[in-house]
């Protein structure tokens, strides 16, 4: 026979409360859906980033912008 598994307590991401991490929890890892909510918050706003060493604008090289097609023309 297995053992049933103990519920495991998780620090709410959002305030640090420990709350139950199971399927009963329906706002798991957060404790509410207070907590949830304005983590989603932080989110839609921009407030978390997450880091990136420079703009994607920065990856284009500026051969691409530059495409000379008189090759193209020669006859």
């Amino acid at each position: 026979m297995t053992e049933p598994q103990k519920a495991r307590q998780v620090k709410c991401p959002q305030c640090g409360r420990l709350t139950l991490y199971t399927v009963e929890n329906p706002f798991r890892p957060f404790c509410s859906e207070r907590c949830r909510l304005i983590d989603l918050g932080e989110w839609a706003s921009e407030s978390y980033r997450i880091p990136t060493s420079g703009s994607s604008s920065d990856s284009l090289s500026s051969s691409d912008d530059d495409y000379d097609d008189s090759s193209e023309n020669e006859h």
